[in-house]
């Protein structure tokens, strides 16, 4: 899959490396070096997918995600230094879709990039389209409405409802979702999918605190019904 990769690095020696081994591997990557520069670039040239390292000059990674998120939803991988996993949670909850942890392994970061793109390009059921109480998941058009509102939602994001809608009531582990999810590493982000899910309730719910679409079964996971 030859796709269009923007880097936002400001390390210039990891951004060649970067750009090298997508490269090798297929891609065309540019790189900018400042997140003033991601943002623009973003909104302007519309990549198929934004590599952003979290420390940026000008604009820190997660300003031009917050930022990006008000009108894009290209897939996001965010780079971090930061090994904490609330700090890589803050990303997830502002819209990146996937995280990598520095030091990296190019190899890791390459499947990761491959495993975002083809979520982005994987072709749903057009004659799919479900409805679950007062919301309605289109595949086909890759929208979420609710009471006829349209929901913008990330790849995470719909990736998740449109799984969870196919399937009505039905109960889903975290460790199912993060499958359903799978550019995220099992080993310390379950609790990513709590954030995913607490995004879509600000989304979808009339009071995200009390949840009627969206609902907890405790100590499971989480299934989609239809509502009050």
């Amino acid at each position: 899959m030859c796709a269009y990769v923007l880097i936002a690095e400001d390390n210039e020696r990891q951004a060649e490396a970067l750009r090298q081994y997508l490269e090798a591997d297929g891609h065309r990557a540019v790189v900018v070096h400042d997140g003033q520069s991601a943002l623009d670039h973003a909104l302007r040239s519309a990549p198929d997918l934004l590599v952003l390292d979290v420390m940026l000059p000008v604009m820190n990674g997660l300003q031009v995600c917050r930022r990006l998120r008000e009108g894009s939803s290209v897939p996001v991988l965010m780079l971090t230094a930061r090994t904490e996993e609330e700090d890589q949670l803050v990303g997830l909850e502002l819209g990146a879709d996937d995280y990598l942890t520095k030091p990296y392994s190019p190899r890791v970061l390459a499947a990761r990039v491959r495993s975002l793109l083809r979520r982005a390009a994987a072709t749903p059921d057009p004659g799919g389209i479900r409805h679950v109480g007062q919301l309605t998941v289109d595949p086909g058009r890759h929208e979420v409405t609710v009471a006829g509102r349209r929901i913008e939602c990330t790849r995470a994001e719909f990736a998740l409802i449109d799984a969870m809608s196919a399937q009505p009531e039905r109960v889903f582990t975290r460790l199912q979702l993060l499958e359903v999810i799978n550019g995220l590493d099992r080993t310390s982000t379950r609790r990513a999918i709590d954030v995913h899910v607490l995004n879509l309730r600000r989304k979808i719910e009339a009071d995200p605190h009390r949840p009627e679409l969206l609902v907890t079964v405790y100590g499971v996971g989480y299934k989609l019904t239809g509502g009050a």
